[in-house]
């Protein structure tokens, strides 16, 4: 009797094992196109990814470098006082893009350019995500928002 019980916890212990170890698998199977790791300029330019790697880029929109394009296709420059990186995107820029303003891009560094897929800008006159606000700092370019 006290075999069988023994078994069975034993059964019960190792299938909880395996569910677990299924379970993480999959979560981490199911996560691996949803995280976009974040890159300054500098960073890029330093090492430069692969141009199969998706990731979030961020930094001050270059003063002087936006050009529209003919459509939605639209050309600027990022950068974080140390480097400058090309963008190019082909969609509609939120309304509170601008130059000499933070932004964060999501995409692929594909010969030398940085394509993205989705841009954000920030969403009011103090707002920079904390990445950008490191990357400015660690440069020596960031400045406290007027209050």
């Amino acid at each position: 009797m006290k075999s069988l019980k023994k078994q069975r916890r034993i059964q019960i212990i190792a299938l909880a094992a395996v569910a677990l170890t299924v379970s993480t698998v999959l979560i981490g199977y199911a996560m691996r196109d949803g995280i976009n790791f974040f890159r300054a300029p500098s960073q890029i330019m330093a090492e430069p990814p692969g141009p199969n790697e998706v990731f979030r880029i961020g930094g001050l929109v270059a003063e002087g470098s936006l050009i529209r394009g003919q459509g939605e296709s639209i050309r600027f420059e990022v950068t974080d006082g140390g480097a400058t990186v090309p963008v190019v995107f082909t969609g509609v820029l939120p309304d509170l893009f601008e130059e000499n303003q933070g932004m964060v891009g999501t995409g692929s560094y594909i010969n030398g350019v940085f394509e993205a897929s989705e841009i954000l800008a920030k969403h009011d006159e103090t707002y920079m995500p904390a990445e950008v606000v490191d990357a400015l700092k660690a440069q020596g370019v960031y400045k406290e928002p007027d209050t």
